[in-house]
Protein backbone atom coordinates (compact mmCIF):
# COMPACT_ATOMS: atom_id res chain seq x y z
CA UNK A 1 0.00 0.00 0.00
CA UNK A 2 1.35 3.39 -0.95
CA UNK A 3 -0.12 6.87 -0.61
CA UNK A 4 1.84 9.80 -1.99
CA UNK A 5 0.65 13.34 -1.33
CA UNK A 6 1.65 16.34 -3.41
CA UNK A 7 0.59 19.90 -4.05
CA UNK A 8 1.49 21.54 -0.77
CA UNK A 9 3.42 24.77 -0.55
CA UNK A 10 3.37 28.38 0.55
CA UNK A 11 0.28 30.44 -0.25
CA UNK A 12 -0.99 33.83 0.85
CA UNK A 13 -4.13 34.17 2.96
CA UNK A 14 -7.18 33.98 0.74
CA UNK A 15 -5.35 31.86 -1.80
CA UNK A 16 -5.98 28.34 -3.05
CA UNK A 17 -4.15 25.05 -3.31
CA UNK A 18 -5.07 21.64 -4.61
CA UNK A 19 -3.58 18.63 -2.89
CA UNK A 20 -3.34 15.27 -4.62
CA UNK A 21 -2.89 11.79 -3.20
CA UNK A 22 -1.83 9.05 -5.58
CA UNK A 23 -2.73 5.62 -4.24
CA UNK A 24 -1.52 2.15 -5.14
CA UNK A 25 -1.45 -1.37 -3.76
CA UNK A 26 -5.12 -1.74 -2.87
CA UNK A 27 -8.54 -1.51 -4.48
CA UNK A 28 -8.88 2.24 -4.53
CA UNK A 29 -12.32 2.40 -6.09
CA UNK A 30 -13.82 0.42 -3.22
CA UNK A 31 -12.06 2.33 -0.46
CA UNK A 32 -13.12 5.34 1.51
CA UNK A 33 -10.39 7.97 1.51
CA UNK A 34 -9.77 10.98 3.68
CA UNK A 35 -7.56 13.92 4.48
CA UNK A 36 -6.34 14.82 7.93
CA UNK A 37 -3.95 17.48 9.13
CA UNK A 38 -1.68 18.43 11.97
CA UNK A 39 -0.96 22.06 12.69
CA UNK A 40 2.24 23.09 14.47
CA UNK A 41 2.03 22.19 18.16
CA UNK A 42 -1.43 20.65 17.81
CA UNK A 43 -2.92 17.20 17.46
CA UNK A 44 -4.26 15.46 14.40
CA UNK A 45 -7.69 16.41 13.11
CA UNK A 46 -9.87 15.17 10.31
CA UNK A 47 -10.36 17.48 7.36
CA UNK A 48 -12.59 15.58 4.98
CA UNK A 49 -13.60 12.14 3.81
CA UNK A 50 -15.06 10.62 0.67
CA UNK A 51 -16.66 7.22 0.36
CA UNK A 52 -16.73 4.90 -2.64
CA UNK A 53 -20.34 5.97 -3.10
CA UNK A 54 -19.19 9.55 -3.53
CA UNK A 55 -20.60 10.70 -0.21
CA UNK A 56 -18.41 13.38 1.34
CA UNK A 57 -17.94 14.74 4.84
CA UNK A 58 -16.13 17.81 6.11
CA UNK A 59 -15.01 19.21 9.40
CA UNK A 60 -17.11 22.24 10.27
CA UNK A 61 -14.26 24.72 9.83
CA UNK A 62 -13.61 23.49 6.27
CA UNK A 63 -17.19 23.40 4.98
CA UNK A 64 -17.66 25.76 2.10
CA UNK A 65 -13.92 26.26 1.62
CA UNK A 66 -12.55 22.77 0.94
CA UNK A 67 -13.76 20.20 -1.58
CA UNK A 68 -12.74 16.57 -1.66
CA UNK A 69 -13.01 14.60 -4.89
CA UNK A 70 -11.72 11.35 -6.27
CA UNK A 71 -10.77 9.98 -9.68
CA UNK A 72 -11.01 6.21 -9.64
CA UNK A 73 -9.44 6.01 -13.11
CA UNK A 74 -6.30 7.60 -11.72
CA UNK A 75 -6.44 6.14 -8.21
CA UNK A 76 -6.17 9.65 -6.89
CA UNK A 77 -8.00 11.68 -4.27
CA UNK A 78 -7.87 15.47 -4.28
CA UNK A 79 -8.45 18.24 -1.80
CA UNK A 80 -9.24 21.63 -3.27
CA UNK A 81 -8.62 24.29 -0.65
CA UNK A 82 -9.93 27.80 -1.19
CA UNK A 83 -10.00 30.92 0.97
CA UNK A 84 -7.05 29.64 2.92
CA UNK A 85 -6.34 31.09 6.35
CA UNK A 86 -3.15 31.15 8.41
CA UNK A 87 -4.78 28.63 10.76
CA UNK A 88 -4.92 26.16 7.87
CA UNK A 89 -1.14 25.89 8.09
CA UNK A 90 -0.40 22.23 8.75
CA UNK A 91 0.95 18.99 7.39
CA UNK A 92 -1.83 17.40 5.39
CA UNK A 93 -2.10 13.62 5.26
CA UNK A 94 -3.98 11.32 2.96
CA UNK A 95 -5.45 8.17 4.54
CA UNK A 96 -7.36 5.05 3.63
CA UNK A 97 -10.69 5.02 5.40
CA UNK A 98 -12.78 7.96 6.42
CA UNK A 99 -14.80 9.29 9.31
CA UNK A 100 -18.50 9.97 9.05
CA UNK A 101 -20.01 13.31 9.90
CA UNK A 102 -20.75 11.94 13.37
CA UNK A 103 -17.13 10.93 13.99
CA UNK A 104 -15.45 13.84 12.23
CA UNK A 105 -14.75 15.55 15.53
CA UNK A 106 -12.82 12.65 17.02
CA UNK A 107 -9.03 12.85 16.68
CA UNK A 108 -7.70 10.38 14.15
CA UNK A 109 -4.96 7.92 14.91
CA UNK A 110 -2.23 7.75 12.34
CA UNK A 111 -1.43 4.25 11.13
CA UNK A 112 0.28 2.40 8.31
CA UNK A 113 -2.44 3.40 5.88
CA UNK A 114 -1.52 7.06 5.87
CA UNK A 115 0.81 8.91 3.52
CA UNK A 116 3.87 10.85 4.58
CA UNK A 117 2.14 14.19 4.37
CA UNK A 118 2.59 17.44 2.50
CA UNK A 119 3.23 20.81 4.12
CA UNK A 120 0.80 23.66 3.57
CA UNK A 121 1.84 27.08 4.83
CA UNK A 122 -0.54 30.02 4.65
CA UNK A 123 1.31 33.24 5.28
CA UNK A 124 1.79 36.70 3.83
Amino acid sequence: VQLVESGGGLVQPGGSLRLSCAASGFTFSRSAMSWARQAPGKGLEWVSGIYSSGDTYYADSMKGRFTITRDNTKNTVYLQMNSLKPEDTAVYYCAIGAPTQATMGRPPIRNAYWGQGTQVTVSS
